[in-house]
Parts: structure tokens; sequence; C-alpha cells
């Protein structure tokens, strides 16, 4: 017994590279590819003004509403004509509120100019609670999915790297865009595990593209999501690293659904 042991531990040494590496996660272990997502041609609509009881997030003049992620600053992104255009130098910001559960209307654009493909074309992201400095929260992808192939749960109205999109709605780079979303908090127990997961509505360009899904966790580039207890996070939005021209969002508001905004 001693000399077979002897004889298969090199054996045994030379698979464990092999076994670890096979365990080392990547990005692409997350994404979906198939089945394709149905396209939709959007109805026409004028922007949403906010109702009376909404909080305005964004009006086109300023965005004192929000600050810089990572140190609180004022939020550096370019604010003219009444629109805000990503600062992609600036990082992402994030609203001086922090909210439970919400309903969330904003408006963006692609530039007509758009470049790139795939995740590297129009990119930015809706993180429906930022819970940290990081890039952490619960992300409803925010991209020019029009005539631009990637994995399905990574285009625009998906919940990144969760959740594909019911439909394809998107409009072509230069055209407004709209997202309204209801976001049912998260709750926990005491230990920190999960009592109810979060759930999200949302709604494209008027189309329902997530039907009250319940998430898995917070949104993972690498790695299956998870969750982090909290009660109430700021709203984030995305200043992604991609070479293409930044976009641009409009009227952003927002109805505290738990009446515990702060």
């Amino acid at each position: 017994m001693k000399s077979i042991l002897a004889g298969t531990a090199p054996l045994l040494l030379l698979a464990l590279p092999v076994a670890v590496a096979a365990q080392q996660a990547k990005p692409e272990d997350t994404e979906q590819w198939s089945p394709a997502v149905p396209v939709v041609t959007p109805g026409r609509s004028d922007t949403a003004s906010p109702p009376s009881d909404a909080i305005v997030l964004f009006d086109g003049k300023s965005l004192d509403q929000w600050a810089n992620v990572k140190d609180g600053a004022p939020a550096g992104w370019t604010v003219a004509d009444g629109i805000a255009t990503v600062k992609k130098e600036a990082g992402n910001i994030q609203t001086r509120r922090s909210f439970g559960s919400y309903q969330l209307h904003l408006e963006y654009r692609i530039p007509a100019n758009v470049t790139g493909k795939g995740q590297a074309r129009g990119n930015s992201g809706l993180f429906l609670a930022s819970t940290g400095p990081g890039d952490t929260g619960y992300e409803l992808q925010i991209m020019d999915s029009y005539h631009n192939d990637t994995y399905v749960n990574g285009q625009a109205g998906a919940i990144y790297k969760q959740f594909p999109p019911l439909a394809n709605p998107a409009r072509k780079p230069g055209e407004w865009q709209s997202i309204d979303v209801v976001w049912t908090k998260p709750t926990f127990a005491a230990d920190g595990s999960v009592k109810t997961p979060a759930y999200l509505t949302a709604y494209f360009n008027g189309v329902l593209v997530q039907d009250h899904v319940a998430l898995r966790g917070e949104t993972l580039y690498i790695g299956k999501p998870s969750y982090k207890p909290y009660d109430k996070a700021p709203i984030k939005l995305q200043a992604h690293g991609d070479p293409s021209p930044p976009i641009s969002y409009r009227n952003i508001w927002v109805r505290d659904l738990d009446r515990s905004a702060s």
C-alpha cells in the first residue's frame, strides 16, 4: 500500500494546478448569450413631468442632489442646456439622500456619434442601491442596445449579470429614452441573513422589461451575486470607462415608497 501511494503522489501534485485553474473565476462565467431578447419598437411619449410628491433629483439646472461616490465632493458631470452629461474622469455619482423602496424615473440619450461595440458602446448603469464606495449595489444596465450585440444579461434593461430584459425596445442613438422602475428593498434578519429578497419592476421606453423579479444579490462583474445587509442606500449613476462618447441624462425624479428617505 505504501508503494502505491508513493507512486500516485506525483500524479496528484501534477493534477493540483489544473484543478486550481478550473476554479479560477472569469467574467465570462456569468455572461448569458441566449436565448436572444425579442426586439420591440417602442411607442412615442413626451417627457414625464414629476408628480406632486416626487423628489426631483435633476431638474436640468444643477446636480446639487448628487455627489461624487469616492469622496462626497460635488458631482463633477457637465450640466448644460437642461441635461447632465457623464464626465468619465469625474467618476460615478450618487444621490445625497438615501432611500429604501421607491419609484424612479429617468431619461437618457446615447450620443448620435457613439462608437465601439458590445459593452464598450454607450455604457452606463443605474445602481438601484449603492451600498458602498466601490462598484457595489444592484445594477440595471444602461447602454446602447440598438443593433448592438452583447450577452443578453448585460444589455440595456437587464439586471446586470442576472436577468435579461423581457424585450429590447431600445431607440437608436441620438434619441431620448426612458427608464421607470419600482424598487422594493430587501430585508434582513438580525444575523444578516436574507428575510425577503429585493424585487424590481422596470419599464424601458414604456415597455415592461423586468416583471417583479427577485434579485439574487448585489451586482458582481466576476462571480455569483450575493447579499449584503443594508436598510437605506443612495442611488448611483455610473461613469463607465469605455472609450465611446459619454451619454447624457435629464428629468430624474423619485417617489419614496416606504417614507423612510433621509
